[in-house]
């Protein structure tokens, strides 16, 4: 299984991801700890994915997605956006109805 095929499955396996560095518990960055905080405001149930202990998962999303920064979210298989839309998300009240 290559790295593509193995974040597709995470993503698949997964009803919300969020690749980020760090984990929901000690989050490693500023943007990740923001779109953790958001996520548990949702009541979202979601597993993370640290990006700092795989270099190549780090390097495959940015390919996966086509989007250049972590974090990253993934709602039903679908790419949410980074930290930016989450919280703009979040704001609008869109955030929580899809993470529902």
């Amino acid at each position: 299984m290559n790295i593509q095929e193995k974040i597709q499955q995470q993503i698949s396996d997964n009803q919300i991801v969020l690749y980020m560095k760090g984990n929901k518990e000690l989050p490693m960055c500023g943007f990740s700890a923001r779109a953790v905080n958001i996520l548990k405001a949702c009541g979202a149930d979601f597993i993370t994915v640290d990006v700092l202990q795989d270099d190549e998962i780090r390097q495959g999303i940015k390919v996966f997605s086509n989007w250049p920064t972590i974090p990253q979210l993934y709602v039903k298989g679908e790419f949410v956006g980074g930290s930016d839309i989450i919280g703009e998300m979040y704001e609008a009240g869109e955030l929580q109805t899809l993470v529902k």
